[in-house]
């Protein structure tokens, strides 16, 4: 067990303007802060300014490298995460170019730490996206946990306040989504603090 709150990173990962992310990220967020198991980080890539072209050396050979502006701030806060959730959109059957640029700007952040999703869009809410990102993750070593949200034409589910006119559902799999990501950050948590002291 960890000595200290787990801590869970809800990122943000759509920065386009007239953006809907904010409105489901801060729901999963409330959602997370009644469910108790975690302190909740909400970070919005939209106040970062990665560049697209990646430094010249590998990642596996330099994992943390300099970040331009207040990029290394978003290294700090993904490092403390021991837990992610990305909410994202689909764009074009997949997720934003900005999600893959924070995602390959980093390294050592993701590696054995646990991910969950929580999607929207249209028909499909968000879950191409999600497909796409299991598989980006897994290449970084990261554990993305089995359930996820998903919000199938969002726009019909969230009231101007950012409520949800139906929230029964969707809490429901939020809580489930969050037991997982709990049990699996305190495995790997443990596991890390094993190798750590080893």
């Amino acid at each position: 067990m960890t000595s200290s709150p787990l801590r869970l990173a809800v990122i943000i990962g759509s920065v386009r303007e007239g953006r809907f992310g904010p409105v489901v990220a801060n729901w999963f967020a409330d959602q997370a802060r009644l469910h108790g198991a975690f302190e909740i980080d909400l970070v919005d890539l939209a106040e970062y300014d990665l560049p697209h072209a990646l430094p010249a050396v590998s990642p596996r050979m330099e994992p943390n490298p300099v970040r331009p502006g207040n990029g290394m701030e978003l290294a700090r806060r993904l490092t403390a995460a021991d837990a992610f959730v990305v909410v994202t959109p689909d764009i074009n059957r997949s997720f934003p170019a900005s999600l893959k640029t924070a995602i390959d700007w980093h390294y050592t952040q993701w590696d054995r730490k646990t991910i969950g999703f929580v999607g929207y869009g249209g028909n499909t809410g968000g879950l191409l996206a999600i497909e796409d990102l299991r598989a980006v993750f897994n290449e970084l070593n990261a554990h993305t946990v089995r359930d996820n949200v998903a919000f199938p034409r969002y726009y019909l589910h969230f009231a101007p306040d950012g409520s949800l006119s139906d929230p029964a559902e969707h809490e429901d799999s939020a809580n489930r989504m969050l037991d997982q990501l709990h049990w699996w950050a305190t495995a790997l948590a443990a596991a890390r603090g094993a190798t750590l002291a080893a």
